[in-house]
């Protein structure tokens, strides 16, 4: 995983695929930036020989993905949901579904609707978790209500296959 660091060729951090397509999140303030807008934000700096910052809080660009990883664990003791989930995407990636399993969760307890639709993943697939079609559609039905539009989809399948 890749996370926003220093350098200039490597401006955005990796996400998962299925959750923000094109955009990017900020260790430093948990903040989302679509990957036009960071290079945008990286050219100006550049023109205007400013120091590599994020467009956001305007915190120095880390040198090294373990200063990446660092700020993000400052956000997470901090209860930053975004944060949580990012870093179980993180370790979803790395195939410690027991890892994802317990940063989604803290997401989801903290009102993410995103982390919740991860959960829903999860417990469909079966990964890191037993599968039980009733915790799959509660966390649907959560990130649903919380506008995840990819639950809101799912869902909607969910509900038309139990109905067939």
């Amino acid at each position: 995983t890749r996370f926003y660091s220093g350098s200039l060729k490597a401006a955005a951090l990796g996400t998962a695929p299925f959750v923000a397509y094109g955009s990017s999140l900020m260790a430093c303030c948990s903040k989302t930036i679509c990957n036009g807008c960071a290079h945008a934000n990286t050219i100006h700096q550049l023109e205007e020989n400013l120091e590599e910052s994020c467009p956001f809080c305007r915190h120095p660009a880390p040198d090294s993905d373990d200063e990446t990883k660092k700020d993000l664990m400052k956000r997470i003791e901090v209860n930053d949901p975004s944060a949580m989930r990012h870093m179980g995407t993180c370790c979803h990636q790395e195939e410690d579904y027991g890892g994802a399993f317990e940063y989604y969760t803290k997401a989801a307890e903290l009102g993410d609707a995103t982390a919740h639709y991860l959960l829903s993943c999860m417990y469909h697939a079966g990964k890191g978790v037993r599968r039980d079609e009733k915790k799959k559609v509660y966390h649907l039905e959560e990130a649903a209500i919380g506008g995840n539009p990819f639950a809101r989809n799912n869902l909607a399948l969910s509900i038309n296959t139990l109905e067939d």
